[in-house]
């Protein structure tokens, strides 16, 4: 007998529990072997934080799954994969891995599952309908898994984002899943729901743990599987879509920043300032103010997968029903105009404001065309710290 909704909640339930409990001797462990983050410059802390937080996220995944779900076969792989990336991340968080070193850990990681048949061998395209990978389905399914576990991983820069987006990730897939039949996938999306919310206790700001790389690239894992299992095996036209629509605010991060780096000829690999949340922060949201305008765009974008897979907007030929499909068009419009609201008006019209409340004190005659151009090259270089600090300064003296 399949799982049902109830056991999804129970098995949430247990791995909330279980890292709310664990994550405290995780603090400790990471004291204890020296496994802290000390303040940098490209981080938002201002003090040490102990980084093993994902060897307690891993433990309730562990024990829920060993209590909820069949271990054996394609899910012992994937926990056997999350135990191989999770010594793997906690081996990073103490020693500092080298990139290619944590790389080689990731696809080892990844391979433990997908070569117990965790991997996509065919999948299908509206209006191409189904396509056939055959042997390229091994490696491209290793990259698709190591792809999202570094988009986690990336995105983890700030108090409660990473396992909030997750959180909220995984709560999309359960509903998905079991619309899709497959409920031991929608089982194991609850359980890491439950342990990113039960992580999220401790790491919610302001946090006294960090999840560290062996939470980001576990959390990466375990969602990659489920959308693989979830999703991704089916038949259903949308299949594809609906992982890239649920995980779009940390591939749209992971990808903003890659392509700076690129532009500016640096390591892909090489940390820096310009994710969402640090660009948030230089323009002057608090953290929790950033993470949750970024949990809020999460949410909407999960809310039109979910959408895209309930509404009829088409039969099983693929012909649309004009009432639904406008209702979904509506709603595609909204998330797109939700979306630019976040990434222009937020982050480049508020600081616009401040810029021009800058250049105008240094030159009241100075034109809209100096304002935009001034702002352009900030934008570039990334000069926004100095702007607030300049504006809270002057705004502090006018007062």
């Amino acid at each position: 007998m399949p799982p049902s909704t109830w056991d999804a909640v129970a098995a949430a339930a247990v791995a909330a529990v279980l890292v709310v409990c664990l994550t405290p001797l995780a603090v400790r462990l990471a004291h204890r072997i020296g496994a802290v983050d000390e303040p940098r410059a490209r981080g938002l802390s201002d003090r040490p934080m102990p980084r093993l937080g994902g060897v307690a996220i891993f433990v309730g995944v562990l024990v829920s799954a060993m209590l909820f779900l069949p271990l054996d076969g394609r899910f012992g792989a994937i926990i056997g994969g999350a135990a191989v990336i999770t010594i793997v991340g906690a081996l990073d968080d103490i020693f500092e891995l080298s990139a290619p070193v944590k790389l080689a850990g990731q696809v080892v990681a990844a391979l433990v599952p997908v070569l117990e048949g965790v991997r996509v061998e065919s999948f299908t395209l509206p209006f191409v309908h189904r396509v056939e990978l055959g042997d390229l389905g091994i490696p491209l399914t290793v990259l698709g898994i190591v792809l999202i576990m570094n988009v986690v991983n990336f995105s983890d820069g700030v108090d409660g984002l990473a396992a909030g987006v997750c959180a909220i990730a995984a709560a999309a897939f359960v509903v998905i899943a079991f619309d899709l039949d497959r409920a031991n996938a929608a089982v194991l999306a609850a359980i890491i729901a439950g342990a990113a919310l039960g992580f999220l206790v401790h790491n919610f700001h302001p946090a006294t743990v960090f999840m560290g790389d062996c939470g980001s690239n576990l959390l990466g894992l375990l969602l990659a599987c489920v959308a693989v299992e979830g999703t991704l095996k089916t038949q259903s036209l949308i299949a594809l879509v609906l992982p890239l629509v649920i995980l779009a605010v940390p591939f749209l991060d992971t990808t903003f920043v890659v392509l700076k780096r690129l532009k500016y000829r640096k390591p892909v690999y090489q940390a820096d300032r310009e994710h969402f949340h640090h660009r948030m922060d230089r323009i002057g949201f608090s953290t929790r103010r950033t993470v949750l305008y970024l949990y809020a765009w999460t949410m909407m974008l999960a809310g039109l997968a979910i959408a895209l897979r309930f509404v009829p907007y088409s039969d099983n030929s693929g012909h649309l029903d004009a009432g639904w499909a406008s209702v979904m068009a509506l709603l595609g419009l909204v998330a797109l105009v939700a979306s630019v609201y976040l990434v222009y008006v937020l982050e480049i019209l508020k600081f616009k404001r401040l810029d021009a409340i800058r250049l105008r004190r240094m030159k009241p005659d100075a034109s809209e065309a100096e304002i935009d151009t001034d702002v352009a090259q900030r934008l570039e270089t990334g000069e926004f710290e100095a702007v607030r600090r300049e504006t809270e300064e002057f705004e502090r003296l006018k007062s």
